[in-house]
């Protein structure tokens, strides 16, 4: 079997059981089952688990940014385009199976202990804030208005995990819709956190 194929099917196998289950409840042993590879073959993809789980977030956020950014970039006022980061998160609440989210998940899990799993998930929180301050800066709007909105999303994700409901996404829509307005039409900032 190709190297590219078994490295997908391991990925594939890897991205349903952990996400659905946790990563410390799957073992090598049930990935070999899932993903139909030897064991000797799964360990010479990713010689350890971290290796894997690694290489799991990684693939997992190319495709989230990736659904997100298409998602967003059908509104052509980058005003709406705010907004817009929250309807996407909303229909990513509702999705069967959502199980709160991928990197919050896996910090609470090993983010103390492993370096390498605490390194990726700060990279794509810090690549979501990055998307973020782009589309403040195309609206038009203050820098400043980037951290709260990234708080009121990463609030959302938490909240939506814990209560398994799509309503916090709207919440944080609300109240980003009064942080955008209170910035300004006129992108001369009326607003202003308060350090």
């Amino acid at each position: 079997m190709d190297t590219a194929v078994a490295r997908d099917r391991a990925l594939d196998a890897a991205e349903e059981l952990f996400y659905a289950r946790g990563i410390q409840a799957v073992g090598m042993d049930e990935l070999r089952g899932a993903s139909g590879l030897s064991l000797k073959r799964l360990y010479q993809l990713f010689p350890t688990k971290e290796q894997l789980v690694v290489a799991y977030l990684a693939r997992r956020d190319a495709c989230w940014r990736g659904r997100l950014a298409a998602h967003v970039t059908r509104q052509r006022d980058p005003r709406e385009r705010i907004p817009a980061v929250f309807d996407w998160l909303q229909e990513w609440f509702g999705e069967a199976g959502f199980r709160g989210c991928a990197w919050h998940n896996a910090y609470g899990e090993l983010g103390t202990t492993s370096t390498p799993v605490a390194e990726q998930v700060r990279a794509h929180k810090e690549a979501f804030r990055d998307y973020l301050a782009s589309l403040v800066d195309a609206a038009g709007l203050p820098a400043a208005l980037t951290g709260p909105l990234f708080l009121l999303a990463e609030g959302a994700m938490v909240t939506a995990g814990v209560t398994g409901g799509s309503r916090p996404a709207a919440e944080a829509r609300e109240a980003a819709r009064v942080l955008v307005a209170a910035a300004g039409a006129d992108g001369v900032s009326r607003w202003s956190p308060t350090p």
